[in-house]
Order: C-alpha cells, then structure tokens, then sequence
C-alpha cells in the first residue's frame, strides 16, 4: 500500500513513517523541506499519485489567530483537493482533545475548521483527537513562567507520550475508515499543576510551581473538562512517570 505522510519530517511524523515502513509499506514523506507544499500545492499531485491513504499530522508554522487559521483552511483545500484527484481512498488527520470545547483560542478555532473541512469532503476519513503530549510539557510551563514561578490551574489533563500517538495514527492508517472521530489520551489523569511540578523536579528545573485556580492555559480559562477526553477514548501504555524516568536515564549516560 502506499500512504502519504503530509508533516513526515514533523514530531509525529517521523514516527508514524518508521511504523508504516517496519509495515512494509511504501510511504512518501511529504513536508516543504521534501518538496511538498500543501500551502501553495507545489508537489502535492506528484506525491499523491497512486496513493491509497494520507495521513495529514502537519502543523502551522505560525499559532498567530490569522495566520493559523489562513494555514489550516488553505492546506486543508489544497490537500483535499488533491486527494480527490488523485482517488485517495482513506484521510487520516491529528487533531486536539477538547478542540471544540477551546474556541476562546485562535488556534483551536484554526483546528475546527480543518476538521469541517474533512467532514464535509467526499473522502472517507478518520480523525483522531490527541490529548496534549509528554513532550510539550516543558513549552506549557515556559508559557507560564514569570520570572523564576510557573503559575498555572491545577486543572485535569490526560497527556500522553509522542510514541504512542504514532502508534495508534499509524494503526488507523491501516484500518478501514471510521468517517468519524475519536479521542486518544494517556493512561493516567494528572492535574496540570503536578504534571508541570513532576517535570520540573526530574529536569532539575529550580523554577518553583504556583497553583493558580484563575491562571491560563496559552492565554484562555480552561476546566476539568477541557482537556481531558470524552467517553471510551482510546489510552496509550506510557506512564508519564515511566517516560521522566527514561528521559533522566538517557541525560545521565
């Protein structure tokens, strides 16, 4: 089969191609430093020809309201576009837990319009929404430092590590389209005050934690149920103790 991995240099990815590749598929990595454009098309009709699936985990270079959402509606066209050309029969996109529950945000409404776009496509598709991953974390608690404090809400979060997201992006790319969505989250709820307290201390990180109930979260109010997944989501396996845990091992070799 060959699948079209839109964002394959990216986080995700890379790691979604390694998955599809030890598959034995054909996978064409798609991004601008490959030639692929999905902004201006360039290189989109070559790399989709004869493509069965794409898998779009792209993300914008810009979170500014304007641009971000300029960048998700004009990829989203062209992609879209091409896919049907080409006879695509299967789009495959990462999205965010709590998208529609985060419009307050420039870039959550950004998202939204991506997935209306595909929803409202003749192409069959599944989207998965992810919760935030491990990896972030330590942007999440820059966002919030003033000075030598992190303030932030002590609000639920169920994040979860890069690897497994890969995984199950990879594993829908292979299965039959769902032409629906459905959330991935990590094993375990944590608040988000502890999440950014465990990183800090395993980093040997000397900034000290504020739990503020009234902080932001990247500039909006945020709950219990913003960030966490609805019913029957998918899990992944990593613990985020167990991934600090491995993080501080590789630092100490």
């Amino acid at each position: 089969m060959k699948l079209v991995v839109i964002g394959g240099t990216g986080l995700i990815g890379k790691k979604v191609v390694m998955n599809l590749r030890q598959h034995g598929h054909e996978v064409v990595v798609a991004s601008r430093s490959t030639g692929v454009n999905t902004v201006t098309g360039e290189g989109l009709s070559q790399a989709l020809a004869g493509a069965q699936v794409v898998v779009d985990v792209a993300n914008a270079p810009s979170w500014e309201d304007n641009a971000v959402l300029a960048f998700f509606e004009t990829s989203g066209r062209n992609l879209l576009a091409a896919e049907a050309a080409a006879g695509v029969g299967h789009h495959v996109a990462l999205s965010v837990v709590g998208t529609d529950r985060l419009l307050a945000s420039g870039y959550f409404r950004a998202k939204m319009a991506q997935e209306k776009l595909i929803k409202t496509s003749p192409i069959p598709y599944t989207i998965v929404r992810a919760t935030q991953f491990f990896e972030f974390v330590g942007g999440m608690a820059q966002s919030a430092t003033e000075g030598q404090t992190v303030r932030v809400p002590p609000v639920l979060m169920q994040p979860i590590v890069s690897d497994d997201v890969a995984a199950v992006v990879a594993d829908v790319a292979l299965a039959e389209p769902l032409n629906g969505t459905f959330d991935l989250a990590g094993p375990e709820p944590i608040r988000q005050d502890d999440l950014v307290r465990q990183f800090l201390n395993a980093t040997g990180d000397a900034r000290t934690v504020i739990t503020d109930p009234k902080a932001l979260y990247y500039g909006i109010t945020v709950n219990d149920q913003s960030l966490t997944p609805g019913d029957h989501p998918r899990l992944g396996t990593t613990r985020f103790e167990d991934w600090l845990s491995s993080r501080s091992m590789a630092v100490a070799r």
